[in-house]
Parts: structure tokens; C-alpha cells; sequence
């Protein structure tokens, strides 16, 4: 059960391989409802623009549970091109690329340009589906991943200490964007065992090194670390945190995920790979703790499965390759089965071309009243524009409930860090001390049930006793009622 050496018959070239997935990508991520910023996306770009702008740094300009380097490219992205969406996208489609391109180098050197070539169309093709998130590159899920892919290819490559430490110093980076890098990390320090004490050390060594350097930089950048731990770690977990869901939840959204959805396509290739392999590998051991890794958190957004695909895509590919060279299958028709079975849906794409178009004929909606509904993305855009016009610069607003989209496009600031809902105990008693210290001019309180529904009842009527007291209501827009502080 070996592989061959040669790459029969047709052959793609890799750059044009990589740049067709890079303009793939492109139409998917920026051709999106509302051509807008996406729910997280606005968090981080609200933190990110306080940081650059208003010299706020995270978690006292806004807090959200990411790194503090996501905030920073959002800022960047504010900063060179103010409020936008495509920055963030088409720079995470660069990064993306770049773990596209090694992962072909890992299927090269493990075995040869046919697996290399595989591995990177399967890769490239599972990372556009909407299962895995295609559409939100901007997340740090594209730059966690994509270190940790230059963590393992440098790890494949250490010939010496210098090879080991930077393949560890890629980790702690991956570690920077994303805490789950961590069970990446342990699959490359499992790995590592087997090449030597001293390697270990070394490895361990370049992780270490990579995170003091992130620390050092934070510390100098004005962030306090005591935050930093507290909110991107330790706040979420427990009751009402990211992570508190019961079993059945759990359940239901595993199997959504991992059973009933493209992923299922990779797991006869990886049962093949295991058949041929007849052990637990480095490759084995970085699919398993990245599973591991999805379920500590739980929390199964789509984005999280982009944590399994290298391994997976690179499996499959070693398992492709072997059927293709034992049953003599044409390479060409391989790949275009393999296109056929794994190319994602672009529909949404599609048809928000006809909205540039012009050629698309909406409904026209009715809003402020019953039945109230969540506006759409783009009309939260519409509105945080409408908010933007109607105050001052110096104005605060505060939009409840889960209203960063809002918030972010009224380029004002909110009048608590805890600008989009979260209901830890930590977070309701600085919402409620950020709110009777400082007033905002303006506060926006949905209509649409889905409000009552996920917004605690205490931090309803909080925000409720507050516009009765110190409000007038000064109208209705897009399903949200709109008041105004008295003068």
C-alpha cells in the first residue's frame, strides 16, 4: 500500500490552482446579503476602530471574547478605509491562500505533486461551503489555521533546533488568534516527541517565545493583560457565556455539523487513509485534537469545522491518490469528480449580482409595524446610517440587545463597553454601572420578539426604566423605537 512517485497524466499548474480559489473565495465572500459587515465582524470592527480612532484600547473600548490582534486589523481597516466590509475579506482571503498553498506542500513532501495537488482542491473547495463558513475569511479562524499549517509544514522540515522553534513560534502565533491553536500545538508537541528531548524543548521553547512576544506587545500597546484573561478566557464559561448550552443542544448541533452536512463526504476518503496507514500519525493526531478542540467549545459555528479541514483535505488526498494509482483512474477524471462532489452552492453569490445589477425586484417592506421582524442586514446598515445622521460625533448611543451591526455603522460610541449584549454576571454589572454613570443621547430598543426572547428580563427592564425615566420617544425606524434623552 505505497503511493507512486509520479503524477500521471494531466497536471494542473499550483499558482493557477491557488489564485482560482483566491477569486473564488473573493465572489463568495463579498458578494454576501446586505453587502454589509457580518454580526462579528462588526464587534471587531466597533472594538478595532475605538482602538485606532479613539485611542480606547480592547476591552475599554468595547469587549468582545477574540484576540486583540482581529481588533487590530479591523482598526487597520477603519483607519485606511473607514467603515467597511471587504478589507477584513480580502485580506483573510490572501491569508487563506497562503495555508492553501502549504497545504500542497505538505501533501508534496509527504508523498508527491499528485496528493499536493489534491489536498489543495479539497482544501480549497471545503473552505467555500457554507458548512464551514465560506463566506466569513475574516475570522480568526483563517489566521489561526493558517499558522497552524505553517506550524506543521516547518515541523516536517526541521532538519535542526532553528527548524523546531520557528515551527513552534508559528503555533504560539496561531495561539495569538485563536485559544483552541492549543490542541493544534499539543498534536505538533506529540509529534515532536519522537524526534528527540531537544527538539521538544526547542519547539516548546518558539511557542513560549511567540506568546511573551504577543504579550510584550500587548503591554506595550496599553492593554491590560488581568482584561485580556478575563474576557477572552475565563468569562466564557459558565452560566449564560458562549459556551452555556445543555446536552441536547450539544447533540443536535454535532450532528448538524459533523453528520448531516458536506463534512460527511470526507469520511470514507479518511477511512480509506487509516486502512492505509494502519497507525496513529502526525496527520492522525492533528485531525483528532482538532475535533477535540471543536468540542471543548461546543459551540459548533461553522467556522470551527475550518479547524479539522487541513487534516482532513490531506488525508483525503493521500486516500484519493492511493485509489487513483491502484485502480489506474485518469487523473483528470478523478479531479473532476472530485470538483463535481465537493464544489459549494453560490447561489447567494449569484444572486446578489442581480442587486448590483439593479435587475432584482424586492418586496418592499413594512416596518414599525405588527408583525415585528429582525431587519436584514443591510437595512441594520441603513439605520446605524440614519443614527450617524441624526447626532453628533460626541453623541453616545446605545442599541439593545444584540445590535453591534447597528452600532457600528452609527460611527458613534456606545456608552458601555458591553456594547452588544452579553449576560454573564460579570458583563449585566458593568452594563448596569456604565449605564447610570453616563447617559447616552440616544438609545434604540427593538420591537421584533426575538428581543424578549434572548435578552435576560432584568437587562430589559433596566433599559426600560431608563428610557422612562430620562427619555422622550421620538419615533420608530426599521422595527426599533428610538428615544431621545430630555433635555
Amino acid at each position: 500500500m505505497t503511493l507512486t512517485g509520479t503524477f500521471k497524466g494531466w497536471k494542473p499548474h499550483i499558482l493557477h490552482l491557488i489564485i482560482l480559489f483566491a477569486l473564488l473565495q473573493l465572489f463568495v465572500t463579498l458578494l454576501t446579503d446586505g453587502f454589509a459587515l457580518s454580526f462579528d465582524e462588526a464587534m471587531w470592527h466597533y472594538i478595532g476602530r475605538n482602538w485606532f480612532r479613539h485611542g480606547l484600547e480592547p476591552y475599554s473600548g468595547g469587549v468582545d471574547n477574540k484576540s486583540p490582534l482581529i481588533f487590530a486589523i479591523f482598526g487597520l481597516s477603519d483607519k485606511l478605509f473607514g467603515v467597511n466590509y471587504w478589507f477584513p475579506r480580502v485580506l483573510g482571503t490572501v491569508c487563506q491562500s497562503v495555508g492553501l498553498y502549504y497545504v500542497y506542500k505538505i501533501g508534496k513532501h509527504i508523498a508527491d505533486e499528485q496528493v499536493g495537488m489534491l489536498a489543495t482542491v479539497l482544501y480549497g473547495l471545503a473552505l467555500l461551503w457554507h458548512a464551514t463558513g465560506g463566506k466569513y475569511v475574516s475570522y480568526t479562524e483563517t489566521y489561526g489555521v493558517t499558522f497552524i499549517i505553517l506550524a506543521f509544514y516547518q515541523f516536517l522540515m526541521a532538519q535542526n533546533g532553528k527548524g523546531y522553534f520557528i515551527s513552534g513560534f508559528l503555533a504560539g502565533m496561531a495561539f495569538g488568534f485563536r485559544i483552541t491553536a492549543i490542541f493544534g500545538i499539543t498534536a505538533i508537541f506529540i509529534s515532536t516527541i519522537r524526534k528527540g528531548r531537544a527538539n521538544v524543548l526547542t519547539y516548546c521553547a518558539g511557542v513560549l517565545s511567540a506568546i511573551v512576544f504577543l504579550m510584550l506587545t500587548g503591554l506595550f500597546a496599553g492593554i491590560d493583560l488581568h482584561n485580556l484573561f478575563i474576557y477572552t478566557f475565563a468569562d466564557n464559561f459558565g452560566s449564560a457565556s458562549p459556551t452555556d448550552h445543555d446536552l441536547a443542544w450539544k447533540v443536535q448541533n454535532f450532528s448538524a455539523k459533523f453528520l448531516f452536512s458536506g463534512m460527511a463526504l470526507f469520511y470514507p476518503l479518511v477511512l480509506v487513509y487509516f486502512i492505509i496507514k494502519r497507525k496513529i500519525d502526525w496527520l492522525a493526531l492533528w485531525l483528532i485534537f482538532a475535533f477535540i478542540g471543536i468540542n471543548a467549545v461546543g459551540i459548533y459555528d461553522v467556522v470551527h469545522l475550518k479547524e479539522v479541514l487541513p487534516a482532513l483535505s490531506l488525508m483525503s488526498a493521500v486516500a484519493t491518490s492511493y485509489l487513483i494509482n491502484a485502480y489506474n483512474v485518469p487523473v483528470k477524471l478523478a479531479f473532476l469528480f472530485i470538483v463535481v462532489i465537493f464544489l459549494p452552492r453560490l447561489s447567494e453569490a449569484l444572486s446578489n449580482i442581480k442587486v448590483l445589477l439593479g435587475s432584482s425586484a424586492f418586496d418592499k417592506v413594512s416596518y414599525c409595524r405588527p408583525p415585528y421582524f429582525i431587519p436584514d442586514e443591510g437595512t441594520r446598515k441603513k439605520l446605524g446610517w440614519w443614527v450617524r445622521d441624526n447626532t453628533t460625533e460626541k453623541d453616545r448611543v446605545l442599541v439593545a440587545g444584540f445590535g453591534a451591526q447597528v452600532q457600528v455603522y452609527t460611527e458613534r460610541l456606545s456608552p458601555t463597553v458591553y456594547f452588544n449584549v452579553t449576560q454573564t454576571q460579570i458583563a449585566k454589572e458593568r452594563f448596569f454601572v456604565d449605564l447610570r454613570s453616563g447617559k447616552p443621547e440616544m438609545i434604540l430598543i427593538p420591537l421584533f420578539p426575538e428581543y424578549r426572547q434572548q435578552v435576560g428580563k432584568d437587562m430589559q427592564q433596566f433599559v426600560n426604566d431608563l428610557v422612562a425615566k430620562d427619555y422622550n420617544l421620538e419615533g420608530c425606524m426599521y422595527n426599533y423605537n428610538v428615544y431621545r434623552i430630555k433635555k
